[in-house]
């Protein structure tokens, strides 16, 4: 079995997923893998005209991906170990695509990825980007839910 050295964990900025980077800050140390925090901004399309169709605002996602770039690092800083190797990456599209697609490129070893629990009504609506992050991924992938359980490092 190859070692894990190489840890993605993706960011919604929602309490589950910050809580979520403690645990995997733990994991990487346990394991001396570096972590990749992943935040993904949806573009943000607008309905403008019905004979133009939907356009976009480059400028005002331009100005998200700066704003979750800086929370970002300021998020890995405060909770991130000093001794485990961290890099932060901003993409735009779908979340479970872009997640996904990283974990492709950078030759992810495991995703370490927040679940809101959703049921009913508003998992039909919104459905899970952890399950399609599942069922598409790479590599394994580890799907923790407040409380969180499971793993005790020392």
């Amino acid at each position: 079995m190859e070692a894990i050295k190489k840890i993605l964990v993706p960011i919604d900025f929602s309490g589950y997923s910050k809580n979520l980077l403690n645990y995997a800050n733990n994991f990487a140390k346990k394991f001396q893998a570096k972590i990749f925090l992943v935040h993904v901004v949806e573009p943000i399309i607008y309905p403008v005209d019905f004979s133009m169709g939907q356009i976009d605002f480059p400028a005002t996602d331009s100005e998200i991906a700066t704003k979750a770039k800086e929370e970002l690092h300021k998020l890995a800083e405060t909770t991130i170990d000093k001794s485990i190797d961290s890099q932060v990456i901003i993409k735009s599209g779908k979340p479970f695509v872009e997640i996904n697609e990283t974990a492709r490129e950078l030759d992810i070893d495991l995703i370490i990825i927040a679940t809101h629990g959703h049921t009913g009504v508003e998992h039909l609506l919104f459905g899970s980007t952890a399950e399609k992050v599942v069922r598409k991924a790479p590599c394994p992938v580890l799907t923790l839910r407040e409380p969180i359980k499971g793993f005790k490092f020392q």
